[in-house]
């Protein structure tokens, strides 16, 4: 019998090592849960780009002093600067006798998402007091899965019907509780929201345009001081194949001569006669195109006639 007892021991170890494991296990989904979640979207997640829109998210909010901050120096900054986001704000209300306007239709139909910061103040519109049932189906006709916030301080403290239909009808639109802990950028209010946002695509590279990162082109037509026109001439070896000096001028003086005389001399004679009056030869800008662009050679284009 104690021979059989003991035998017993290992399997028991092992059944607890495999529980311990198992509660471990969970316990790190719980709490990384909404980091995994945001992992597996942004690596796997539905791209939504190219699709006509100009923003991410439409923010409506309330006209009051605490929601303006909220959204202007609070959530403005943390979507837009840390994650990347475009939002368009828009303090007036959407619903107006709780039919959409035409602007309302408009704004929404360039944007991705829709945020409704849900405060009391928010929550006294004519249409959330007459027809926030009516108004909600408005909305879920505009955007897909609109996002509402509410503040803790006031999420108890609020009596109006709109907070029980919101979780009534958790699969067509997103809750979301602001907390005091919520200004820390690793919170899960962030995670939950960007989770309701689309994916954003990051783009890796250095900064600036693609098609002037080598050899620090300076092609006149992107500048942004037109002083570098008055400069000395383009000092770096791989800029302009030989050409220095003042790329822009007059128009060149009339070929000299009758046409029978060579281009060549008449170019020479031309030169000679601007060296010997101490003038600076011009340079002709089709020259431009002997420039090293590097990636830069489906710049230009032209269209005739035959290819409209």
């Amino acid at each position: 019998m104690i021979k059989e007892a003991a035998g017993h021991v290992p399997a028991v170890l092992a059944a607890l090592l495999v529980l311990a494991l198992l509660v471990l296990l969970a316990g790190l989904y719980v709490r990384c849960r909404l980091s995994i979640l945001l992992w597996y979207r942004n690596r796997y997640g539905e791209l939504e780009i190219n699709d006509g829109k100009l923003y991410d998210a439409y923010v409506s909010h309330a006209a009051a002093p605490d929601d303006r901050k909220f959204v202007h120096f609070i959530m403005k900054p943390q979507l837009e600067n840390r994650y990347g986001y475009k939002l368009f704000l828009d303090e007036q209300t959407i619903l107006p006798n709780s039919e959409p306007s035409a602007d309302l239709i408009m704004n929404v139909s360039r944007c991705r998402r829709l945020i409704v910061v849900l405060s009391v103040a928010y929550l006294e519109q004519d249409w959330c007091n007459s027809s926030f049932r009516e108004g909600l189906w408005r909305l879920l006709e505009l955007s897909k899965k609109p996002i509402f916030i509410v503040f803790e301080s006031q999420y108890r403290d609020i009596t109006h019907p709109a907070i029980s239909l919101l979780k009534q009808h958790r699969s067509t639109v997103t809750l979301l509780v602001w907390r005091a802990g919520s200004m820390t950028p690793s919170s899960d209010f962030w995670k939950e929201l960007c989770l309701a946002l689309p994916r954003k695509v990051s783009f890796q590279g250095t900064m600036g345009d693609p098609q002037t990162q080598l050899q620090e082109d300076k092609d006149p037509m992107l500048i942004l001081h037109s002083s570098y026109l008055d400069s000395g001439g383009d000092l770096h070896p791989d800029g302009d194949l030989g050409l220095r000096g003042c790329v822009f001028g007059s128009p060149p003086p009339p070929r000299i001569g009758g046409p029978g005389i060579p281009v060549a001399l008449a170019t020479s004679t031309r030169e000679d006669t601007q060296l010997r009056d101490g003038q600076r030869p011009e340079l002709d800008i089709s020259d431009l195109g002997s420039r090293n662009y590097g990636a830069r050679t489906d710049f230009y284009c032209l269209v005739t006639e035959d290819d409209i």
